[in-house]
């Protein structure tokens, strides 16, 4: 039996500085709480080094090359795409180094926090030690160690030289060229945006997927743009294909319906899901750890009250501006213990997987309404009409709202086509403040933009409900009228 400290060193101690420990070590040091933010690795985690920044950095050179290459299809002669890898890598790092003063140790403690680099390991449910050394007390903890990927048991994988989104930066940093033929083993956001970034630098992708298409969680419809997308550049995309096997190093085994088929490659991304980061902080002798999770309720409290955890960690969501959304609720509920607590809420948690075409969603899928056994109607209104789409070239993809059956209420949303990410930010904004889709169509757009493919969409749902009877009797008063 642990013995509570009648004092403390902290009110709050963090650990992890990605996005979810960053923002819960901000808000406590902006209400004056006292607080620790322990990090062993790189301030900014995943997203910062290794996930979201250099990804779409990439994604960038990528697009501009398969630009040159398509711009015949705007009236521009231009000579072959050339790719020079090192400087594309090159770039990347420059990205990283140009926004990591946002995460740096010197940002935060200018702010009030103390930052300590180390392993932090708790040594009862109120004591960290830190590097097996220095030792902390706190009234309450965060815990912000994030997930790393997921590596299937296959026979073989441990001498396959595989790759994950975490290791491909280090170990294509010195390159002459991008992979000669690259197998992704895993059809989720990570998988596609990778695939299409690399076959479009130069690389023969092939995607393994074991499911039936590609981005399972996403709307069917807006999936398949995507894998059209993908095939259309030269993306082999080999869905219902189970991965059995590495033999040779270099040779994949996959079992489809079509039976069994090797593919070689010269390089392999693993891309087939993330695991909470739990091992190695003393959790487990807690008894917080169960089957592998850290186990959490609704407020993020872990099976000790007082020690929270917040990103992916929590394993409730896997997106960097979702960790920091839990962290803001982590950290109110630590610091406000025992007065108030706050309920978290992933109703309005938007997403993005940066293909081009974008597939951006809010809310619920058509799938996922039918599962939760919800009554719902459907609105789509297809780019190829919106007169920005169509000046752009960029006709392609749609907008899809489900609203509850019999009102204006927004339900969810899925965007696919250029810039979906930016255009979901109205209908975010919108869900999150209770506002149906007759507010988006009362408010003015400028023309032409791609965000008045919201309103177009709003005056979808309108049309399809307008009062028959009464433009009826409108009629006859107008005939009435003229005499």
């Amino acid at each position: 039996m642990h013995k509570k400290p009648k004092s403390f060193d902290r009110n709050l101690i963090v650990i992890g500085a990605g996005s979810a420990g960053l923002v819960s070590a901000y808000i406590a040091a902006m209400v004056k709480a006292k607080v620790t933010l322990i990090e062993a690795q790189d301030m900014g985690g995943d997203c910062l080094n290794t996930g979201c920044v250099p990804s779409k950095a990439l994604i960038k050179s990528a697009k501009v090359a398969h630009q040159i290459a398509d711009a015949a299809r705007f009236g521009v002669n231009a000579p072959a795409a050339t790719v020079d890898f090192p400087a594309v890598m090159r770039r990347v790092r420059d990205v990283i180094t140009a926004i990591e003063p946002h995460d740096s140790v010197e940002r935060f403690t200018g702010l009030g926090v103390d930052c300590v680099k180390g392993y932090a390991r708790f040594i009862d449910p109120w004591t960290v030690e830190i590097d097996g050394e220095r030792r902390l007390t706190a009234q309450s903890f965060i815990i912000a160690t994030g997930a790393a990927p997921l590596i299937p048991p296959l026979p073989g994988v441990e001498a396959s030289g595989y790759l994950t989104s975490e290791t491909l930066w280090d170990a294509f940093a010195t390159r002459e060229a991008a992979p000669e033929r690259l197998v992704i083993l895993g059809g989720g956001p990570i998988g596609c945006e990778l695939a299409q970034a690399f076959q479009r630098l130069g690389s023969q992708v092939t995607i393994v997927e074991m499911a039936e298409r590609l981005l399972l969680k996403e709307d069917a419809d807006a999936a398949a743009l995507v894998t059209a997308q993908l095939q259309a550049e030269g993306v082999s995309v080999l869905i219902g294909h189970k991965a059995l096997r590495f033999e040779g190093g270099k040779n994949l085994f996959v079992e489809g319906p079509d039976g069994e088929k090797q593919i070689g490659f010269d390089d392999i991304i693993i891309a087939v899901g993330r695991k909470p980061r739990v091992a190695g902080f003393g959790l487990e002798e807690l008894g917080l750890v169960v089957e592998g999770r850290l186990d959490n309720d609704e407020f993020l409290r872990t099976n000790l009250p007082h020690i929270l955890c917040a990103g992916d960690v929590a394993g409730r969501q896997q997106l960097t501006h979702g960790g920091s959304h839990e962290a803001w609720y982590a950290s109110v509920n630590a610091l406000a213990r025992p007065f108030k607590k706050y309920r978290t809420d992933y109703r309005v948690l938007p997403r993005v997987t940066y293909t081009e075409p974008e597939l951006a969603a809010v809310g619920l899928t058509e799938a996922g309404a039918i599962a939760k056994g919800i009554s719902f109607d459907v609105t789509r209104y297809d780019l190829d009409d919106l007169d920005r789409a169509i000046a752009e070239s960029e006709a392609k993809g749609f907008v899809k709202i489900l609203t509850a059956k019999g009102s204006d209420e927004i339900l969810g949303t899925t965007i696919i086509g250029q810039h979906a990410g930016e255009i979901l930010a109205e209908v975010t904004f919108a869900m999150k403040h209770k506002m149906g889709l007759r507010k988006i169509l009362q408010t003015i757009h400028p023309y032409p933009t791609w965000a008045e493919a919201n309103k177009y969409a709003a005056g979808q749902y309108g049309l399809a409900r307008k009062p028959e009877g009464l433009l009826k009797w409108a009629e006859r008063w107008f005939r009435w009228q003229r005499g």
